[in-house]
């Protein structure tokens, strides 16, 4: 891709689409991280999981992930496309 142009044109192909993550959704999202790193979790880095793993369970959307062994733990009524579980 050459342009931002080139790129919104290969995203209307694709009919990829954007939505805002709801407000209600980034504060569940943090108290799950909270509650990820009370029991232990020592990763800081991974707080945009959190985000993008709420948004598509308020949002009732699927979700393509390789992890979804840890997104099956904190997000259960996520529907998972994970290629290799």
């Amino acid at each position: 891709m050459n342009s931002e142009g080139d790129l919104q044109h290969a995203l209307t192909r694709l009919d990829v689409g954007f939505e805002r993550t709801p407000t209600a959704a980034l504060f569940v999202a943090g108290k799950t991280f909270g509650r990820y790193r009370a029991v232990g979790g020592t990763r800081p880095s991974l707080l945009p999981d959190f985000f993008i793993g709420v948004h598509a369970d308020v949002a009732k959307l699927p979700f393509l992930t390789r992890d979804a062994r840890r997104y099956r733990s904190y997000f259960p009524c996520v529907e998972l496309i994970a290629p290799n579980a």
